[in-house]
C-alpha cells in the first residue's frame, strides 16, 4: 500500500483496511493467554490457574518495557512519514532495536536472579509459587522475544503494512496452539509445557517481523548507521511510549495489591478468579487497542500533514466501535459468568468466585473502550503528557485508593467493586481533556 493514501482514501475505509488485520492480530496475542489458561486450568488444576495470575505483574512489566519503545517508535514513524521524513524513520527503527535489545537484557536478567522473592511479593502462596515459578523460569528467555515482536509488529503495521503485520501474529499463535496442546497434553509437560510453546511461537514470529524490515520493499527498513543511540530520537520514542508504559507498569502495581487484598479477603480461589477476570477483559480490550493500532497512523499521518478532519473522523469511528464491543462485553461477562468460568476451570470454588467478580466487576465495563481510544489517540499526536495523564486515572489515581478503602467496608465485593469505579471517574476525566483538545485544535484553525 501507498502510504500516502492515509491522505487521501475516504477515513471509514481505512480505518476497516488498518484496524481488521490489528485486530485479528490482537485477538491472536490474547490467545496466548487463553489457550495457556484453558490447557492449564482444565489438565493441571485451580493452584496452577492461581499460580499463572501470580505472574501477571512479571508480564505487566515486561510488556512495559517493550510498549515504551514500541508503542513510542510506530507513533513517531507514522508522523515522520506523514512529514515525508523517510530517512529520519529509519533511525527510529535502528534506535528502537538497540534500545529493545538494552532493557530487555537487562530485566530478563533481574527477574532471573530473583524470581522466587518476586513472587512471593506479587502474591504467591506456598500452594501457587511452584507453579509460578515453572512457568517463568522457562518463560523468561520468550520475553525479551515478546518484546521484540511486539513492539516491532507495531512499527510494521504504522509504516503501512498492516497484514504483514497481521500474518505474523497468525504464525505464532497457530504455532504456540499446536505446541501447547503437545506439550501439555500429549507429553504431560505440564504449566513448563506451556511456557515452552509459547517461547517457541514467539522466536518464529520475531523472525518473520525482523525479516519484513531487512527487505528491500519495506518503506523503512535497517540501514547501517541507524543502530547507534541518539538522544534526541530515544526522549521522542521514550516521552510517546512512557503513558502505555505506565499503563502495564501500573497494571503491575495494581496486581501486587490486588493479589495480596484478594488472598486476605478470600484465599487462592478469589486471586484465580481474579486472573480468569483478568484474561476476559484482556480478551475484549486487546480487540480494543487493535482498533486503536488501526486508527494510530491514520491519526499520526494526517496529524502530522495538518489534515485535522480526517484526524478527527478516524479517531470518531474508533470510539464508536471500542464502545460498541465494550457494551457486548460487559454484556456477556454479566449474563453468561458461569459459561466463561467453566471454560477454564471445573473446581466449583474458582467458578463460584469467578461469578461473583464478573457480576460486580463489569458493571461499568462499557465505557472502557472510550477511555482506551482516547488515551491512545494523545499518544498518536504525541501528546504525551495528556496520555499519560489519562494512562494514570484508571489504573493508579483512582483505582488503588479504592482498592485500599472500599474493602474494608465491603471485604471481598469491595474488590470487585472498585473497577466499576475507577472505570466511571477516569471516563469522567477523559471526556473533560477530549472536550477542551478539539475545542482548542478549533480555535487553533479559526484564525
Amino acid at each position: 500500500m501507498d502510504i500516502k493514501e492515509l491522505a487521501t482514501r475516504p477515513v471509514g475505509r481505512l480505518l476497516w483496511q488498518y484496524s481488521i488485520p490489528a485486530v485479528v492480530g490482537m485477538i491472536v496475542v490474547s490467545l496466548y493467554n487463553v489457550i495457556d489458561r484453558v490447557i492449564i486450568g482444565q489438565q493441571v488444576g485451580p493452584d496452577a490457574i492461581s499460580g499463572l495470575a501470580v505472574t501477571f505483574p512479571v508480564m505487566n512489566l515486561a510488556t512495559a518495557f517493550g510498549t515504551l519503545i514500541g508503542v513510542g517508535a510506530s507513533a513517531r514513524v507514522s508522523i515522520l512519514l506523514g512529514q515525508n521524513r523517510l530517512a529520519d524513520a529509519s533511525r527510529v527503527l535502528g534506535n528502537s532495536l538497540t534500545l529493545t535489545l538494552l532493557i530487555g537484557t537487562l530485566y530478563v536478567g533481574v527477574f532471573a536472579l530473583f524470581l522466587d522473592d518476586i513472587l512471593i511479593a506479587f502474591g504467591a502462596s506456598e500452594n501457587t509459587l511452584p507453579y509460578a515459578h515453572s512457568f517463568m523460569s522457562v518463560l523468561l528467555p520468550g520475553l525479551l522475544l515478546m518484546n521484540l515482536t511486539f513492539s516491532f509488529n507495531n512499527i510494521q503495521r504504522a509504516s503501512g503494512y498492516p497484514r504483514r503485520a497481521m500474518a505474523a501474529m497468525l504464525l505464532s499463535t497457530g504455532i504456540n496452539l499446536v505446541l501447547a496442546i503437545i506439550f501439555v497434553l500429549w507429553l504431560k509437560m505440564g504449566i513448563r509445557g506451556a511456557a515452552l510453546a509459547t517461547d517457541i511461537a514467539m522466536l518464529s514470529a520475531m523472525v518473520f517481523v525482523m525479516w519484513h524490515f531487512m527487505r528491500r520493499d519495506s518503506t523503512v527498513r535497517f540501514t547501517r548507521g541507524t543502530y547507534r543511540l541518539d538522544r534526541r530520537i530515544v526522549i521522542s520514542i521514550v516521552s510517546i511510549g512512557a503513558a502505555p508504559a505506565l499503563v502495564n507498569a501500573a497494571g503491575c502495581l495494581i496486581n501486587i495489591l490486588l493479589n495480596n487484598e484478594l488472598y486476605s479477603f478470600g484465599g487462592d480461589s478469589a486471586v484465580g478468579a481474579a486472573g480468569l477476570f483478568t484474561t476476559y477483559t484482556q480478551l475484549i480490550c486487546m480487540v480494543v487497542i487493535g482498533i486503536c493500532q488501526g486508527m494510530q497512523p491514520i491519526v499520526g499521518y494526517n496529524y502530522g500533514a495538518g489534515r485535522m478532519q480526517r484526524m478527527r473522523r478516524a479517531y470518531t469511528l474508533a470510539v464508536f466501535a471500542a464502545t460498541l464491543l465494550c457494551v457486548a462485553g460487559s454484556a456477556g461477562g454479566l449474563l453468561l459468568p458461569e459459561f466463561i468460568a467453566r471454560a477454564f476451570t471445573t473446581d466449583s470454588a474458582l467458578i463460584q468466585a469467578t461469578v461473583n467478580c464478573l457480576h460486580l466487576a463489569l458493571l461499568a465495563f462499557a465505557v472502557v473502550g472510550f477511555q482506551i481510544v482516547s488515551t491512545n489517540f494523545f499518544q498518536s499526536i504525541g501528546q504525551a503528557g495528556k496520555s499519560i495523564l489519562l494512562s494514570l486515572t484508571r489504573q493508579v489515581i483512582f483505582l488503588i485508593p479504592a482498592l485500599l478503602i472500599l474493602p474494608r467496608w465491603l471485604d471481598l465485593d469491595g474488590i470487585w467493586l472498585s473497577f466499576p469505579v475507577g472505570d466511571v471517574l477516569a471516563t469522567v476525566v477523559t471526556a473533560l481533556l477530549i472536550h477542551y483538545q478539539f475545542r482548542n485544535m478549533r480555535a487553533m484553525r479559526q484564525p
